[in-house]
């Protein structure tokens, strides 16, 4: 059964296949938590839930006492749902037990595994769950996703518009925690009180602790070479617990966004910016007017070099990234420069 990708979930569930397994993995257990109630959700009744429903945790349960529940028929209704929380943790028989119901699942039974896998694990447990259930990974959201993410689950689940500069600055304040934004996301729900847009002055009132510098903002800086604000910005930066690779990795993704602008053009950007990151397409847009193709190779050669510089030399975070800003700051255009 081949895997789907996260968003393509909910059509699998609306399909109401007969029966079967769900193999949700990945580190970003929030997502897969999340992912595990819409199967409940999906395939429930709730007037027989009681009857219908079990679930257990890996390293907690027998194989035996396994066995057993996933045998068990659905009462009253078409469905039985057994959930199996941090599957990295069961024992070898009780893999064993979940591989054979994975491959031939009693009549009824929706069986919903979530596990971390280990990063060493080379079980062969995880990719038979690949092949006989709906697999799902649910990987860690990086900076980059994260403003999209929050832009999409108030929009899809709390009906409201967030505004991206509203959304960069919740994630600059919050992090990359979904836990803790999902709360702050509903927070803001209810301060807008039905209004259709939430704004970065809305995240502001609720009293998030929106950082001075926002760090999107000041890639903008770099990205829309106003390096004399970037340089200014930077001390702040690096108090917030900024450091200089960071910075360097994240300068090199919006060069590169810009670059794919410079070399096809805003179609090109869209086509490979992830699902979570088109938003940044509008503001990726107009900035890469103000770069030729080989400007960003050489602001590349640049962030290469500062790399190094860091990895190597006893050059403070600061001094090398200063000296980068200034260094991309005297590349110029050559009608420019004549």
């Amino acid at each position: 059964m081949p895997a789907i990708r996260p968003a393509q979930l909910d059509r699998t569930l609306r399909e109401r296949v007969a029966g079967g397994a769900f193999f949700f993995h990945g580190d970003e257990d929030f997502l897969r938590e999340e992912a595990a109630g819409r199967v409940v959700a999906a395939y429930l009744d709730p007037a027989t839930r009681d009857f219908n429903f079990d679930q257990v945790r890996g390293a907690d349960v027998a194989a035996e006492d396994l066995a057993s529940v996933i045998g068990t028929p659905p009462m009253m209704a078409e469905h039985r749902v057994v959930v199996v929380r941090d599957a990295q943790g069961l024992s070898v028989k009780a893999r064993e037990v979940v591989e054979a119901a994975a491959k031939a699942p009693p009549a009824g039974l929706i069986l919903v595994l979530s596990a971390a896998i280990p990063s060493a694990s080379k079980a062969k447990f995880y990719d038979e769950l690949k092949k006989h259930a709906v697999s799902v990974e649910y990987a860690p959201l990086s900076h980059d996703d994260a403003p999209g993410w929050a832009m999409e689950t108030a929009r899809e689940e709390l009906g409201y518009e967030l505004e991206p500069d509203a959304a960069r600055a919740l994630v600059g304040g919050v992090g990359v925690d979904l836990g803790t934004l999902t709360s702050e996301l509903k927070k803001l729900a209810a301060y807008a009180q039905g209004r259709e847009r939430v704004t970065l002055d809305d995240v502001r009132a609720v009293g998030g602790a929106i950082p001075r510098q926002d760090r999107w903002e000041w890639f903008d800086l770099v990205a829309e070479r106003r390096f004399r604000e970037a340089v200014a910005a930077l001390p702040v930066m690096l108090d917030q617990g900024e450091n200089g690779v960071g910075l360097v990795i994240g300068m090199g993704g919006v060069l590169l966004k810009i670059g794919l602008v410079c070399a096809g053009g805003q179609g090109a950007l869209e086509r490979e910016l992830k699902p979570f990151q088109k938003w940044m397409a509008r503001r990726i847009g107009p900035q890469a007017r103000r770069w030729t193709l080989p400007e960003v190779d050489r602001a590349m050669e640049e962030l290469l070099r500062t790399d190094r510089l860091l990895k190597s030399a006893s050059l403070s975070d600061r001094q090398a990234i200063e000296e980068l800003l200034l260094r991309l700051w005297a590349i110029e255009r050559p009608a420019r420069a004549a």
